[in-house]
């Protein structure tokens, strides 16, 4: 483990140290936590951002995708337990 100096505004560091009181964390344990949640979302951001690309790339090699309203009747469909019939690509309009 290695150690970095973190410089907070007073203001921060008197809404740091309320928060983790209530928390019943010291200062020092509440700030690792919220820079691994932060740490955390930014992956998970990435991720996401990773596979619309990947997505997106599928799109424009094949030309197709299938209309946001035909896929949400599907999903709710699906989702309600009723019979649904799965929706075709077709090539995007332009």
């Amino acid at each position: 483990m290695s150690t970095t100096t973190i410089r907070l505004p007073d203001e921060l560091k008197a809404r740091v140290a309320a928060a983790a009181e209530r928390e019943g964390k010291t200062a020092h344990s509440f700030i690792l936590e919220a820079i691994a949640e932060k740490a955390d979302q930014e992956e998970r951001r990435g991720d996401f951002n990773d596979d619309a690309d990947r997505r997106y790339a599928r799109i424009v090699a094949s030309g197709k995708t299938i209309p946001w309203h035909e896929m949400r009747r599907y999903l709710e469909d699906q989702l309600a337990g009723r019979a649904a019939t799965r929706p075709i690509a077709r090539k995007l309009a332009r």
